[in-house]
């Protein structure tokens, strides 16, 4: 008689030609380690757009410049996601590059003080212009000084403008900003200071004023909606940010089960006790994450596990947009 483990043979994967995402997971399913992690994130990911649910989307680390910013995008216009929690330089170099300006393809093999003398900034092996960002900075700040009333701004309000102006600026090159601004998604920047948008709003008179508690309560009214689901690329602040709207709603007095679906690409090991690290089991205990959770962390460079599981979605999905949930009105 077999042992209770021992149910489930490996199937190793047969690659054909012309073979797409989709199959390729669907193949990977069999198989162990971080691949089956990847076809597991992309099983949860489409099952999860079946359900009456509120998709929430946590972005940390150096996306854009990565090459991301059409993947986000299409996540945007097809509404595989409803809510986004991002750092602020991912937004800044959104709108940089919606405007029109580029990140250009590097190598970390170079002399970075060479790199300074010419004004060329390094994020790993990509390059970006530095008079483009400081003439960005300023933009940003002009732009604030004539838009801006003098009051308090949520993020999501803020970041909302800052589409706008995204949009109008786009020559038919969507971004970020731009494609939630037409859809109606609503982003959210826990971290805004910690950026390029920040060093732009800086020494305006009035000064802007940011209601970061307005943007908790928020957060917290619309995962209390429905069910929700989490995608976290990366940890950081947009992670915790996200994270902490279950215990918001408890501390409100709200009933919640913590998140129903939730996915990390990240690369952090969890023995060092941060929060990027931090798993969705570890998560349970503080009733972040619900107990019953279809949930699977995908220990895998985000740049290489999103657009592939992205991909694999869009695909299982035909194509069909997701009608999303209504536009929020706050």
């Amino acid at each position: 008689m077999k042992r209770k483990y021992l149910t489930h043979p490996t199937r190793p994967i047969e690659l054909k030609a012309g073979m797409t995402c989709d199959k390729l997971l669907e193949g990977l399913e069999g198989c162990s380690f971080q691949a089956r992690s990847l076809a597991q994130a992309a099983r949860i990911w489409a099952e999860a757009l079946d359900d009456d649910i509120v998709i929430m989307l946590g972005l940390a680390g150096a996306m854009v410049p990565a090459g991301m910013r059409k993947v986000l995008v299409t996540l945007i216009e097809r509404r595989f996601i409803d809510v986004i929690a991002s750092t602020g330089a991912n937004l800044y170099h959104d709108f940089y590059e919606t405007a029109g300006s580029f990140h250009y393809l590097g190598t970390p093999n170079v002399d970075d003080a060479k790199l300074r003398e010419d004004m060329v900034d390094r994020i790993y092996d990509t390059f970006a212009d530095e008079e483009g960002f400081q003439g960005l900075d300023k933009k940003i700040g002009t732009w604030a000084t004539k838009t801006l009333e003098d009051r308090p701004y949520t993020t999501r309000e803020f970041l909302y403008l800052l589409g706008k102006e995204a949009n109008r600026l786009s020559k038919g090159e969507q971004g970020i900003l731009s494609a939630a601004y037409r859809k109606g998604v609503p982003v959210y920047c826990p971290a805004i200071g910690d950026s390029s948008i920040g060093i732009g709003l800086a020494g305006r008179s009035p000064r802007v004023i940011f209601d970061m508690i307005g943007d908790v309560e928020e957060t917290a009214d619309i995962a209390a909606m429905k069910r929700t689901m989490v995608i976290y690329v990366g940890g950081g602040t947009p992670k915790n940010f996200i994270q902490q709207t279950e215990v918001t709603n408890q501390v409100l007095g709200r009933h919640v089960d913590g998140h129903r679906y939730a996915i990390q690409f990240v690369a952090d090991p969890p023995q060092w006790g941060g929060l990027s690290g931090c798993t969705f089991d570890e998560a349970v205990s503080w009733g972040k994450i619900a107990a019953n959770a279809k949930q699977v962390g995908v220990l895998c460079d985000a740049t290489i596990a999103l657009p592939i599981v992205a991909a694999a979605v869009l695909t299982r999905r035909k194509g069909k947009k997701r009608p999303g949930i209504p536009k929020f009105s706050f």
